[in-house]
């Protein structure tokens, strides 16, 4: 028997003798809920407080970015057009965790509204490739995205997404287990973006001196980053189950089909925008909630 058949059978082994010891007990569990006293899920008139973890998981990275820079009188000697496209650059968002809370009112014995919130969670963002003007301008001033040293280039973005549902939950208000759909819209937009700072003196040392002397505004330059506010739909799908007439425990996956545009501006001492560079990303979040539930 070889080393690798040994230790198969050893983990066959473990696995087997863990489903004994987890059979009983499971079997215990099932006896002990179905022993319980019938308890009503939600009905007409309830109202539902949940409180509970998210987990966001985000896809995706952005379309390159697109800049436009400041009309100058350098632009025309290196052919610096006054707008261009940098292929292979990007960005993409990091995952996530918060607390989330969410507030239900039961209008029929099936149909609720119900309005999500909780603390907004902070992402990162990564860049990806190289931001290259075309032509002669780009032996003058590049930034590089991607660089390890410099990522990541935001280092906390704080996203604000409410959201209202309208929900459908099956079966009837007696049953604990009571599967749901919910579709609604979420307003989303982001706030305390802070640019790491190797990057944004990266780019002031890169792009933002070439452009500021080339629009014969010398001196330092700084750079900021925004992001688009927008409104976007939420498909929502999960279950509910019944502890007791008020306590329960609810699970659900979310997803928005989320784009949002984030730019970086580089301005001048004078606080003239020399260029703004953007790309639309679609992080489209799918976010997994476990919570515990109580009725009134």
């Amino acid at each position: 028997m070889t080393a690798m058949q040994s230790n198969l059978s050893r983990e066959d082994k473990m696995t087997k003798n863990a489903f004994r010891l987890a059979a009983p007990l499971l079997i215990a569990a099932l006896a002990w809920l179905g022993g319980m006293p019938s308890a009503h899920a939600q009905k007409a008139g309830d109202n539902v407080v949940a409180a509970g973890w998210f987990h966001i998981n985000t896809s995706g990275n952005s379309s390159p970015f697109t800049t436009s820079v400041i009309d100058a009188p350098i632009n025309g000697p290196l052919g610096l057009p006054s707008s261009f496209t940098a292929p292979g650059s990007s960005i993409s968002t990091s995952n996530a965790d918060t607390l989330g809370l969410t507030f239900s009112h039961f209008f029929t014995d099936h149909i609720a509204l119900t309005a999500v919130g909780g603390i907004p969670p902070k992402f990162k963002l990564y860049g990806h490739g190289n931001l290259i003007p075309p032509g002669p301008a780009g032996a003058l001033g590049q930034q590089p995205l991607g660089d390890p040293g410099l990522n990541p280039i935001i280092t906390s973005a704080r996203q604000w997404s409410p959201a209202t549902m309208v929900q459908y939950h099956f079966f009837e208000p007696t049953a604990r287990v009571r599967p749901f759909l919910g579709i609604g819209v979420s307003y989303n937009f982001f706030t305390n973006i802070e640019l790491n700072p190797a990057f944004a003196a990266s780019v002031n040392n890169n792009l933002g001196a070439t452009l500021a002397a080339g629009a014969g505004k010398p001196g330092p330059t700084s750079v900021e980053a925004k992001a688009s506010n927008s409104f976007a739909p939420v498909f929502n799908i999960g279950g509910s189950f019944a502890i007791t007439d008020q306590w329960g425990l609810s699970a659900s996956v979310t997803y928005i089909p989320l784009k949002t545009t984030s730019s970086m501006i580089i301005r001048a001492s004078d606080g003239t925008v020399l260029s703004t560079s953007k790309a639309t990303i679609s992080p489209n979040p799918l976010i997994m909630f476990v919570a515990a539930t109580y009725k009134f």
